[in-house]
């Protein structure tokens, strides 16, 4: 269940400005009965100043009388207007102890799964095409250290996010009418 902004702050205001019961409160806000009992006691959130989820469009008046009127009843929070954010697909920010390791999952993917374009790699793993085609043509810096390891267990994209762009090359390369490359072989890598 969503919670509302600043649920302790929420709770105040509710616990000073309604008849709620402390389950309902507790309930909205997320939190437990005691909780809301040892704020309404003065115990917990002493100097923290209600905040109105009336006046912020979290809760209507006429959902809180419905409450007030019936205890069994459960405060509901109101539709937002604004959109949901998106997860953004794809790359995204790398920390600097993991950017040695992109080399290393550029092999991965280019040995087992060519059918990923550069920008489906780039995409995926947040570099450019150039570090691609430098890895691919042995030409990278640190040439001679890279090891295909895969990014997932590096931490550097999703398994999801893997497959899904595994599954866009493959279905790019049946539309196109090639034949789609074989699995890697299997390793029996001890670790």
């Amino acid at each position: 269940m969503t919670l509302p902004l600043m649920p302790k702050a929420t709770a105040v205001w509710l616990i000073e400005k309604t008849a709620l019961t402390f389950t309902q409160i507790a309930d909205f806000c997320g939190m437990h009965p005691l909780e809301v009992q040892a704020i309404a006691d003065g115990e917990v959130a002493q100097g923290i100043v209600g905040y109105d989820p009336v006046a912020n469009g979290q809760v209507t008046t006429q959902e809180i009388r419905r409450c007030e009127a019936d205890p069994d009843a459960r405060l509901k929070l109101a539709p937002s207007a604004n959109p949901v954010p998106k997860r953004a697909k794809g790359a995204r920010y790398t920390p600097v102890a993991k950017r040695n390791d992109r080399p290393d999952a550029i092999v991965f993917l280019l040995r087992n799964h060519p059918q990923l374009t550069e920008a489906q790699i780039g995409k995926l793993l947040g570099t450019t095409k150039e570090t691609i085609q430098k890895v691919r043509d042995r030409t990278h810096w640190n040439s001679a250290n890279i090891k295909p390891r895969d990014p997932v267990i590096l931490g550097l994209c999703s398994q999801t996010d893997l497959n899904a762009m595994v599954a866009q090359a493959n279905e790019r390369l049946s539309r196109e009418g090639q034949a789609l490359p074989p699995p890697p072989p299997a390793t029996n890598e001890a670790a």
